[in-house]
């Protein structure tokens, strides 16, 4: 695996959306490119957390709230 390819996959790895066989490759290079690896996949959870981050939350509609709260009435009573 090239670097590049890598680095591709470091993306894909940070978010769980690696394949076990891709898993097992990402590793072995993860191991042959050593810090600058680590740098890598140090960046991409970087980035990850900070778009995570900027997201504004959805805003809960009525019908899903008052379901929700119908479930939770239901378990205090059962």
């Amino acid at each position: 695996m090239s670097f590049e390819e890598f680095q591709n996959a470091a993306r894909l790895y940070v978010i769980g959306a690696l394949e076990l066989n891709e898993m097992e490759a990402f590793e072995k290079a993860r191991e042959q490119f050593g810090k600058k690896a680590e740098d890598c996949v140090a960046e991409c959870y970087a980035l990850h957390e900070a778009f995570a981050l900027s997201l504004r939350p959805a805003k809960s509609s009525a019908p899903i709230k008052e379901r929700l709260m119908s479930m939770v009435r239901e378990r205090k009573q059962g």
